[in-house]
């Protein structure tokens, strides 16, 4: 992919376009703040952006949203020292949020994620920022590293374990410190409660089995786990099930 690099630090910007070849990719140009950024990604025309928080002239926020505007933005990752920002940047439709001193592995990881991001995600994620769509289209996640955005489609159940909840989607695991209750008034219309400890997605569905007398668990499309049903929740979960 062809990276645009914006830091207000020279060493900064140079160590990141190392690691950024090292990754096998591109970088088409360099900013140093938010403001020259917007030039550079009418000119040159960026798969992803690499963006710094804390620039002067326009910061990296500022910029993200100026972003927003354009008909086909870059993918947005902000690598910076500090972790306050996460929340405020992936609502800026950023994809990453990575935090300095930035290593290699973290930094392919995260652009691994950029080069598959669909054309169908980014829309949802401008429509989020807009106020178009009523829910939110992400997860976002804390790990070590850093701030991470997992696609809702891409999520197959929440499970909760004490007081953390299990992320499980395409991409693996994470933890995040919402509650099922929670998570179930927003996205009640994609997600079904199949225990008092989970949510299953809807879209993944794929069957119900008895596994002993009076005891089911539940079949995914695309893994093999399989979580369980309790008698509470079954009938509700067949009745889902006919309407597939």
């Amino acid at each position: 992919m062809n990276i645009l690099i914006c830091d207000d630090e020279p060493l900064g910007r140079e160590r990141l376009s190392r690691l950024v070849v090292e990754a096998g990719h591109h970088v088409v140009a360099q900013a140093p703040n938010g403001l020259d950024a917007l030039a550079k990604v009418s000119e040159f025309h960026p798969d992803v952006l690499l963006l710094d928080v804390r620039m002067p002239e326009m910061d990296g926020i500022q910029c993200a949203e100026a972003l927003t505007g354009l008909q086909n933005p870059p993918a947005v990752i902000f690598v910076t020292a500090s972790d306050q920002h996460a929340i405020e940047a992936f609502q800026k439709q950023a994809i990453g949020y990575l935090l300095k001193p930035v290593n290699r592995d973290d930094l392919s990881a995260a652009l691994n994620r950029a080069s598959r991001l669909n054309a169908a995600q980014v829309n949802q994620l401008r429509a989020a920022n807009h106020g178009d769509s009523p829910t939110r289209q992400h997860i976002t996640a804390r790990t070590h590293r850093g701030m991470e955005l997992i696609p809702l489609d891409s999520i197959y159940y929440f499970l909760a374990d004490q007081k953390y909840v299990t992320v499980r989607h395409a991409g693996g695991e994470v933890l995040i410190d919402e509650t099922l209750k929670e998570l179930e008034a927003e996205f009640g219309d994609r997600f079904i409660r199949v225990h008092r400890n989970a949510l299953l997605a809807i879209p993944f569905l794929e069957g119900i089995e008895m596994v002993a007398t009076g005891q089911y668990q539940v079949r995914f499309r695309g893994i093999d786990e399989r979580l369980a049903v309790s008698r509470r929740h079954l009938p509700q979960l067949k009745d889902k099930m006919h309407m597939l």
